[in-house]
């Protein structure tokens, strides 16, 4: 990947996480280029379909573009940054990100967003008056 498509990506998301907006400088280790639809599954290099993440979520992502919604067990869609709007399918209830809608929810199991180490990193960024 070009260093002008990077930066890009980056700029774009104004160095905020996309899948639960967790800034850059809060993180110890850097961002990541996530391919919202994977390579191997047919996704290319473009803008319309890279993301920034962070290590954690892109681990958790993988090559994943579906999972089940752990309300209903329909298998939904996961959140892709490019066509969805953040604020459709998540709300913040203080340093958790909950899933308003089978995708929101979806993404934020297979993700693991609410997972203990994202969750102490909002719950810092908030106690220093950090709006997520």
């Amino acid at each position: 990947m070009n260093r002008e498509l990077v930066r890009a990506v980056r700029e774009r998301a104004a160095e905020r996480r996309e899948y639960c907006c967790i800034p850059q400088f809060a993180l110890p280790l850097p961002f990541q280029i996530d391919h919202v639809i994977a390579e191997q599954q047919g996704g290319k290099t473009v803008p319309g379909n890279l993301a920034l993440a962070c290590p954690h979520c892109n681990r958790y992502k993988g090559p994943n573009i579906a999972a089940l919604d752990p309300e209903s067990g329909q298998l939904v869609r996961l959140f892709h940054p490019r066509t969805d709007i953040w604020t459709d399918h998540f709300e913040f209830q203080r340093e958790r990100t909950l899933g308003k809608t089978p995708v929101g929810r979806a993404t934020v199991q297979v993700m693991a967003i609410n997972a203990s180490e994202p969750l102490r990193f909002r719950l810092e960024l908030l106690r220093a008056g950090i709006t997520l």
